[in-house]
């Protein structure tokens, strides 16, 4: 067998032994950050399966594995998908892409062994149930990675990133981020829009691009979206994103610059979202 490829040369957020000739199983939500993902393993040369999500993993992205390198099952199947963790003999797993927020708390099916771990979570969010499958994953020996593995050039990175400086004033951007981590750390939100050391709006449960649309509705200039993350944040499971989407509900909404804390947020498709935004003339910055 041949020797395992250094972590460092592959990724800054796997871990210092990781083996690379291990299977990765790669856990699929919504949209295009599952596909990176999968694409990224694939050129660091590592083997990488696929736990696809029933109405939640794309068909593209099912498609270009073969019937014995992938499984397909519904969203609380927590009894199934650790039986394709071993069946896969994965080392390491890797959770990319949402789950519909909604399909947490009214649509699941949970099966057994879902059941039983939902009745010992005295808060049901997100972050308890992500964080309990975490824990089931790891009881069986497997790995669960850093969400941001192997993609670490489609994170935000300091500095502008989309024109020559950002066009507000430093003490207004403070104030944003100011309000983003701490909306964060009341695990409200992740993003909020401000203007000029007013708050104009924070995201809840209803998602980033519909707080944007509402923050647009007041039709003003001077606006700022703030993207963070929570303190002490489990990477293995919530990784905040920012993409093409995103972009154009700010465009829509006639909000005219970004910041998104470096090495945390996810650019999805970094190149082809800095290239809209320039055409747009939309100013993106790190912090």
């Amino acid at each position: 067998m041949p020797a395992p490829t250094t972590s460092a040369v592959i990724s800054a957020y796997l871990p210092p032994d990781f083996d690379s000739r291990l299977p990765i199983a790669l856990i699929a939500g919504r949209g295009g950050y599952p596909a990176l993902t999968a694409a990224a393993i694939r050129r660091a040369g590592a083997p990488v399966r696929l736990i696809a999500l029933e109405d939640e993993t794309s068909a593209d992205l099912i498609a270009g594995f073969s019937e014995s390198e992938r499984v397909l099952i519904n969203v609380g199947q927590l009894g199934r998908m650790l039986a394709a963790l071993k069946d896969f003999q994965a080392g390491y797993a890797l959770m990319a892409g949402q789950v519909k927020p909604r399909k947490l708390f009214h649509g699941l099916t949970p099966d057994l062994k879902a059941a039983q771990i939902l009745l010992t979570l005295k808060r049901r969010n997100a972050e308890t149930i992500f964080g309990a499958i975490a824990g089931e994953i790891e009881k069986l020996g497997v790995r669960l990675l850093d969400a941001r593995a192997f993609i670490d050039d489609q994170l935000a990175h300091a500095g502008p990133m989309v024109g020559k400086k950002l066009p507000v004033d430093r003490e207004y951007l403070d104030h944003g981020i100011q309000i983003a981590r701490e909306i964060a750390r009341l695990d409200i939100g992740q993003s909020c829009v401000v203007r000029k050391g007013t708050v104009l709006a924070v995201e809840a449960f209803e998602g980033t691009d519909a707080m944007l649309r509402r923050a647009g509705t007041f039709k003003t200039d001077g606006t700022l979206f703030v993207k963070t993350v929570k303190p002490g944040q489990d990477f293995r499971f919530d990784v905040p994103v920012f993409g093409l989407r995103t972009l154009e509900t700010m465009r829509e909404a006639g909000l005219g610059a970004a910041a998104l804390e470096a090495g945390k947020v996810i650019i999805l498709d970094k190149p082809a979202v800095l290239a809209q935004a320039q055409a747009w003339g939309l100013s993106l910055y790190g912090f």
